[in-house]
C-alpha cells in the first residue's frame, strides 16, 4: 500500500496549474491521447487542453473563464455542471478549454483561478441552503455557451437553494429591470437535478446589475430567515485584493486612471461595481 503522507501537498506535476477557493483545481494536458480525445466528444481541433473543475459553484468560475478566454488565444470546448456542492443543494463545474499553444492555455487557466478567488465573494452558503450571483458587463464565448447570453451583452446570474428561494429571486429580478431571459433552470429542467432555481439574464449593463443586486437582497433575507447566517468562501481573499488594488494606477490610452473598487452591502461584491475613474 502506498504511503500517501509521502506525497507533498505542493504539487510539481507539469499538469498542475493551481487551485482556488470552492475546491477548484486548474490543470493542463499538453498533448491529449488521440483515442481519449475522440471519446470526449469535444472535437479534435485541439490537443492541448485546459481543465477547470470545482466542487462548489459555477457562475463565478464561468465568469472568470469568460474573461480568461477573452484575454488569451483559447476556446471553450465543453461545460458540464455536475450535481455536487459537497453534498448541499447545488452544482459544481467541469470545463474544458482548448488552444494550440500550451502557454496560452496555461495562462487562461491561471487567470481563471485568480478571478475565481475574487468572484467567490458572491457565493453564500449556510446550513439551510446557498445563493450564488454573477455579473459581466460584456458576455464572451464561455457565457454564451453556458447560458445562451448573446455575445457582447451584459450578463446577470442568480441561483437559490432551496429552489423556492431561487424562484422568488428570479421573479424579483425580472420585475426590477427590463431584461431578456437567457436561461431558466429548475431541479428538473437544465440542471443535474439540483435543488435550485437558476436564472441567467441578458441586456443592458445597468439593468442586469440592478436585477442581480435586488435578487441578492431578497435571497439573503429569505435564506437567513431559515435560521442561520451564510458564509462567503472568498471573503478573506477579497479583503486582500481590495487592499492591494485600491492604490493601483493604470495607464490606459495614455491617461492615468485609478481602479476604484466599490463595496456593496457586506463588502463581498466589489467585482460587480468595478469602474475606471479619471484622476
Amino acid at each position: 500500500m502506498i504511503d500517501i503522507k509521502n506525497i507533498s501537498t505542493h504539487c510539481t506535476r507539469s499538469e498542475f496549474v493551481g487551485k482556488a477557493v470552492l475546491d477548484t483545481i486548474g490543470l493542463v494536458i499538453s498533448g491529449i491521447d488521440d483515442t481519449l480525445l475522440k471519446e470526449m466528444n469535444i472535437g479534435t481541433k485541439y490537443h492541448c487542453l485546459g481543465l477547470f473543475s470545482s466542487r462548489t459553484g459555477a457562475a463565478g468560475q464561468l465568469t472568470a473563464l469568460d474573461d480568461a478566454v477573452k484575454a488569451t488565444n483559447t476556446e471553450v470546448l465543453s461545460i458540464e455542471l455536475p450535481r455536487d456542492t459537497k453534498g448541499w443543494g447545488g452544482h459544481g463545474n467541469y470545463i474544458v478549454l482548448g488552444g494550440t499553444d500550451v502557454s496560452d492555455v496555461r495562462h487562461a487557466i491561471s487567470m481563471a483561478l485568480e478571478l475565481t478567488n475574487k468572484n467567490a465573494g458572491e457565493v453564500y452558503i449556510s446550513e439551510s441552503g446557498h445563493l450564488e450571483f454573477a455579473y459581466s458587463a460584456s458576455a464572451g464565448q464561455v457565457l454564451n455557451k453556458a447560458f445562451g447570453v448573446p455575445m457582447g451583452e451584459a450578463f446577470g446570474f442568480m441561483a437559490g437553494s432551496p429552489a423556492a428561494i431561487g424562484l422568488v429571486m428570479a421573479d424579483t429580478a425580472m420585475k426590477s429591470a427590463s431584461l431578456s431571459i437567457a436561461k431558466y433552470m429548475t431541479p428538473d429542467k437544465g440542471t443535474s437535478h439540483s435543488n435550485e432555481v437558476i436564472l441567467a439574464v441578458a441586456g443592458d449593463a445597468s439593468a442586469a446589475k440592478t436585477a442581480v443586486l435586488n435578487a441578492r437582497q431578497i435571497g439573503l433575507e429569505l435564506l437567513i430567515a431559515m435560521g442561520s447566517y451564510p458564509e462567503t468562501p472568498g471573503y478573506h481573499i477579497y479583503k486582500k485584493i481590495l487592499t492591494f488594488a485600491s492604490g493601483i494606477h493604470i495607464i490606459i490610452n495614455g491617461k492615468f486612471k485609478k481602479q476604484i473598487f466599490g463595496i456593496i452591502g457586506n463588502g463581498t461584491s466589489s467585482w460587480m461595481v468595478m469602474n475606471n475613474t479619471n484622476l
